[in-house]
């Protein structure tokens, strides 16, 4: 049996939170590790996000990110208010655990969206990361999975 994304390997657990400066304190110290600096996600020039089909150049967040692991990583993202997953989450559940990721090297995004679709996934949001070094795509897995899958391909 081949896992859906090719990997059966999480390498990050994304947490969306009202203040991202408190809760990264709270796991620096729970961690017993420097805080990590909180950034915003990029700009819509480089990033392309695209929420439920729809360009979405008003959606953003900050970003702190935690290396738990190895290949494993904790990553805070606080929303800005314009429509995203991030936003809808917050809205509608609170803060909380938003999205297991999954690395799909050696699989290019477009095929492991098709088989995440296969499986009954819907494409949620998809972007270009900040740094231009790769992109993402959440693929909502509520009714099988009872999360958000969020998928990984790095151009490094």
């Amino acid at each position: 049996m081949s896992a859906v994304v090719g990997t059966d390997l999480v390498c990050q657990v994304g947490f969306i939170v009202k203040d991202i400066n408190a809760t990264k304190k709270k796991w620096a110290e729970f961690l017993g590790v420097e805080e990590p600096e909180a950034a915003l996600c990029g700009e819509y020039e480089t990033t392309q996000t695209e929420f439920k089909g729809q360009p979405a150049p008003e959606a953003n967040s900050y970003l702190a990110f935690f290396d738990v692991g190895p290949g494993l990583q904790l990553e805070l993202i606080q929303p800005n208010e314009a429509p995203s997953t991030w936003r809808n989450y917050l809205n509608e559940h609170g803060e909380g655990i938003h999205h297991v990721a999954f690395n799909i090297k050696g699989m290019k995004m477009p095929e492991a969206v098709k088989r995440c679709e296969d499986f009954g996934m819907v494409l949620e949001q998809k972007g270009e990361y900040g740094d231009a070094s790769g992109r993402y795509t959440y693929m909502n897995a509520y009714k099988d999975l009872k999360c958000i899958v969020e998928l990984l391909e790095s151009d490094r």
